[in-house]
């Protein structure tokens, strides 16, 4: 791993409801990333997940706290930071290369400079036989893969993914898991990755952060110690049922329901 990429220290979010009352969204948060590193998050529903990469990606402020990406304070949207909602969200009426393009549109980026490299990405997750297709010709994997290469093809620092396989059948899931693995060892990106599956979080992650009910604070944040690549199969390990069995106990223990 390389450098801290992401400091997070003592971060605090709070709104403010319809009746004027503040909510505590997130509590004493500290955390760093380092450069190429796999995070995943897991917490019960309403802790603050989503909040949280909102905030490292600059689509909402903090009320207080430091946040920084390479030692510059996150204040908005970011050219090094890539995100990956549950939803593909891909327009409809453009074909997949299209689509992977827009970020070099909005961001006013030399089109011609950024087409080769739209067209790998295309080839780096699959879908260099569906480049011309639109999205409603994609299955829910291919449209995921394709918003996973629209988020990388300004070249971002960092992949902010919440919930990216949510939505999709066991199968079809354990197959992006596959791809998304992958992908990462291959782009050599940092990957920040919310899931409500314990499983996935600790097949994908390099550390598992567990977060607590709201405000969600940090309660552990877990190394998985599991070589790379991992096939499916390394489920069954015993080191996998340890990590996996050490997140199960923190919910149990402290009520953590989800």
């Amino acid at each position: 791993m390389g450098a801290n990429l992401i400091e997070v220290g003592r971060l605090e979010k709070y709104f403010q409801s319809y009746d004027g009352a503040d909510v505590h969204a997130l509590a004493d948060i500290n955390f760093r990333i380092d450069e190429g590193e796999f995070i995943t998050v897991v917490g019960p529903s309403g802790c603050g997940k989503t909040t949280l990469l909102r905030v490292l990606a600059g689509l909402i402020s903090k009320s207080s706290g430091t946040v920084n990406l390479a030692g510059h304070e996150i204040n908005g949207p970011s050219r090094d930071i890539g995100i990956v909602f549950q939803s593909p969200i891909l327009l409809p009426w453009r074909s997949v290369f299209e689509n992977v393009m827009l970020p070099i549109e909005i961001l006013k980026l030399d089109r011609a400079q950024y087409h080769k490299r739209a067209l790998e990405l295309i080839e780096m997750v699959g879908l260099q036989d569906f480049a011309d297709k639109l999205p409603s010709e994609l299955s829910g994997g291919m449209q995921q893969r394709a918003a996973i290469a629209r988020a990388l093809v300004h070249n971002p620092r960092i992949l902010l993914m919440d919930e990216p396989f949510g939505a999709l059948d066991a199968l079809t899931r354990e197959q992006m898991n596959m791809e998304l693995q992958r992908i990462w060892a291959e782009s050599g990106k940092t990957v920040f990755l919310i899931t409500h599956s314990i499983p996935e979080a600790v097949f994908l992650g390099d550390r598992v952060m567990v977060m607590t009910n709201r405000p969600g604070k940090v309660d552990r944040i877990i190394d998985v110690g599991i070589p790379r690549p991992r096939p499916l199969d390394s489920m069954g390990t015993a080191r996998f049922g340890e990590v996996a069995t050490q997140i199960r106990a923190l919910f149990e223990q402290k009520g953590y329901i989800d």
